[in-house]
């Protein structure tokens, strides 16, 4: 038997404030007249957190539209106006949810490999290392600060750079960052972390390595959830660590059905992949009976709405798109069914699926 041999973060700091060591951090990465460059989620312009980067010479802080998910028009963009303003740089620091996080993460690789960020999507396709990357998280969930993907909408498909490039170099974990999230926002990116777990500790990869990781996350996030009293900074420091083994549960495994049909929503519809996979693990009561029923107690617990009928009135050639995007996660679905997966989810049954969304 071969086992996976998968490339972690390198260097991790948690802690209330440990933000304030960023300049530090840096400095060993920094390289004479060549800056860092910080992708900051567009939410913090003009807030305090921008005034806390530590900004060194040439130094840049670019605010990223994270409204919508990152395309890989959007990364080749960046990556090009960095390459013409400054040669190369020090490094791509990404601070915000997992959206600017991904970006930061797909800009560092595109620095160091030709073409287009669209010639990446799949497995393992990518070249050669990228520059030095750092991710600071300001909400808690997507485990982006720790996967080997990141996650971009391209001309034809939604689909990760996945490879042994993309970790971080440097994760901050500074649980203060996530004071501020709006409710709906934390509540549908603390679930993608809780349904990591449930796919992750119900697949078929599933090994005492990632199954370590995907049981504490997932008693965390019932803490955090499911726990009585209002909203306190241990919910925060809790769901921070939640995110980062969620992370870890997959690294060694996979995600499942959730995940490949909400890939598909995202191609379409622009879903958010939070609100995306909330959509979808709603319906998956067949596939994971114990991890909806306890999903749905959350959801009315926290007294949030899940979109319904977001599929309605879609034309023949939509669903065949969304079908298409969804069926091209191989590895996700034989996670969740096994290597007989084809002929379980069926065009036919995964249709019906994305009609009942």
């Amino acid at each position: 038997m071969k086992f996976r041999n998968f490339k972690m973060v390198g260097y991790v700091v948690y802690g209330r404030g440990s933000f304030n060591q960023l300049d530090e951090i840096l400095k060993p990465h920094r390289k004479e007249k060549k800056p860092m460059i910080f992708l900051v989620d567009h939410f913090f312009e003009k807030k305090p957190l921008a005034a806390r980067i530590p900004l060194q010479g040439n130094d840049k802080i670019l605010f990223v539209d994270v409204y919508d998910e990152p395309k890989t028009k959007q990364v080749d963009k960046l990556a090009a106006q960095l390459k013409e303003e400054f040669g190369s740089v020090s490094g791509l620091i990404g601070i915000g949810g997992g959206s600017a996080m991904d970006l930061a993460k797909a800009v560092a690789l595109m620095m160091n490999n030709p073409g287009s960020s669209a010639d990446y999507q799949g497995w393992d396709l990518v070249k050669f290392p990228g520059v030095y990357k750092s991710g600071i998280p300001t909400l808690s969930g997507t485990g982006a600060e720790v996967s080997r993907t990141t996650v971009l909408t391209g001309p034809t498909r939604k689909l990760g750079m996945n490879s042994d490039f993309t970790p971080f170099d440097q994760i901050v974990l500074d649980p203060e960052l996530t004071a501020n999230a709006p409710v709906n926002q934390r509540f549908f990116t603390g679930m993608d972390c809780y349904i990591h777990c449930i796919e992750s500790l119900t697949g078929t990869f599933l090994n005492e390595f990632s199954r370590s990781y995907g049981e504490k996350a997932l008693s965390l996030c019932e803490e955090v959830f499911l726990g009585s009293g209002p909203w306190t900074p241990q919910h925060d420091d809790k769901l921070m660590m939640a995110s980062y083994a969620g992370g870890m549960s997959i690294a060694y495994s996979q995600v499942g059905i959730a995940h490949a049909v909400s890939y598909g929503l995202g191609y379409l519809l622009g879903t958010k992949h939070g609100v995306g996979n909330c959509i979808v693990f709603d319906k998956l009561e067949t596939y994971y009976p114990e991890g909806v029923r306890e999903f749905k107690k959350m959801v009315e617990k926290n007294r949030i709405e899940i979109p319904q009928h977001i599929t309605k009135g879609l034309t023949d050639a939509q669903f065949d798109t969304m079908i298409q995007v969804a069926l091209g996660m191989k590895p996700l679905w034989e996670n969740a069914l096994g290597p007989n997966w084809e002929q379980i989810m069926t065009r036919e049954k995964l249709r019906a699926l994305y009609e009942e969304l």
